[in-house]
């Protein structure tokens, strides 16, 4: 196992800036997943940990010691791949056992014929194939040992992938979208079993993957990356209730939060569109921000309750039934050309074109500036002007 740490670790490519300045801490056994749209340098940070890729700036340490001088395979991390990287024309077996025979035989034990010929090798081998066959009980691929890579499955090449790291005993595990290349629903049944494995191996993973599903139903911690930056760190329901910018609101979070442009009035009120001003910030006056509802916070009112309340008025446009809910799509009658998506249990009684009264918890607004920042909010009632006003 290994504690991994990032200081100050920059890549540029000429004249592109690709990282700039990580700053990670990853803890011994944690799993970390590296998540953010393509692009945004989460692969060439997994490569650089790896050694795969030269850092431009900065300094990677496992365990302590700067490895930086160091080459892959001495850094006692293994790399899984999105491709798989399999040899076609070797077994699973020999795929396997490939990092053990280059660490343990010599050049000329390795040869075709000489091979034959090394009493040593006769002694090795033994011991190569029963750490493997164990790896692959681990993994329930032992009846697969003697197929070759174009006879399995995309989820068996992926555990076989998984075995030739495992094989290694690796400090760190690092994983550059391994899931990418395998079906929806072997893509649910591959994330229980990584999960799974880190549980029972309790060794540092290192995952990258765009795919913001994955990043929250695997990881320990979450770093949210984009343009080369770490936007926010944190466990993945600290970043899904606090997101600490609006990019981290949007990509975390299915469906996407809903964003509502907002204007910031006198005494730093926030003027909603349609409804009343509800909440207050330190933003200046007059100042343009943004707010965030997840479709959760969302609820339609029932015909007649009080409208007093933190409402919008809506219009139903589509309605998607994805059987143990339905998310519903609407158009708001007082912000022209924005709608918002509500996640609900049922929709009887519903049908498209009807206009009904969205309401929706104070508490669950995320206020955003100009620049998409995360500002903090407060009830009107916290307001110091409207304790004033209320004080006999």
């Amino acid at each position: 196992m290994a504690r991994v740490e990032l200081e100050s670790v920059s890549k540029s490519f000429a004249d592109t800036t690709v990282l700039s300045g990580i700053n990670l801490d990853i803890a011994d056994g944690e799993f970390l997943t590296l998540v953010g749209p393509s692009g945004c340098g989460k692969s060439t940070l997994i490569r650089i940990i790896a050694g795969l890729e030269p850092q431009t700036s900065g300094q990677i340490r496992i365990n302590g010691e700067p490895v930086d001088h160091l080459r892959p395979h001495e850094r006692r991390v293994a790399m899984v791949f999105q491709s798989y990287a399999l040899y076609p024309h070797m077994s699973v077996f020999a795929n396997m056992a490939l990092p053990l025979t280059m660490q343990r035989l010599s050049l000329w034990e390795r040869v075709p014929l000489l091979r034959l010929f090394s009493a040593r090798r006769r002694r090795v081998m033994p011991e190569i194939r029963r750490e493997v066959q164990s790896v692959a009980a681990q993994l329930q691929i032992e009846p697969l040992l003697n197929r070759r890579p174009a006879q399995l499955s995309g989820g068996q090449r992926q555990r076989v992938a998984l075995g030739r790291a495992m094989v290694r005993h690796p400090n760190a595990f690092l994983m550059d979208e391994p899931l990418s290349n395998l079906d929806a629903k072997l893509r649910v049944h591959m994330r229980s079993e990584l999960t799974e494995l880190h549980q029972r191996l309790k060794t540092t993973f290192i995952y990258v993957t765009h795919d913001q599903v994955e990043a929250m139903t695997m990881s320990d911690r979450v770093a949210m990356m984009d343009a080369g930056r770490i936007l926010q760190l944190g466990t993945p329901a600290e970043l899904y209730a606090r997101p600490s910018n609006l990019k981290v609101a949007q990509f975390i979070g299915s469906p996407a939060i809903n964003v509502l442009p907002v204007r910031i009035g006198d005494g730093g009120m926030v003027e909603l569109p349609g409804s009343p001003a509800m909440i207050h910030t330190s933003l200046p006056p007059g100042s343009a921000a943004s707010i965030g509802l997840r479709p959760e916070a969302l609820h339609l009112l029932p015909s007649g309750s009080p409208r007093d309340g933190a409402v919008l008025n809506a219009r139903l446009r589509r309605i998607e039934n994805l059987g143990a809910e339905c998310m519903l799509h609407f158009d708001l009658l007082a912000l022209p050309g924005h709608g918002v998506i509500v996640r609900a249990a049922s929709i009887k009684g519903l049908s498209v074109g009807e206009e009904v009264v969205l309401g929706y918890d104070i508490a669950s607004i995320h206020l955003f500036d100009a620049k998409g920042e995360r500002a903090e909010v407060l009830p009107i009632s916290a307001h110091p002007a409207q304790r004033e006003a209320a004080t006999p």
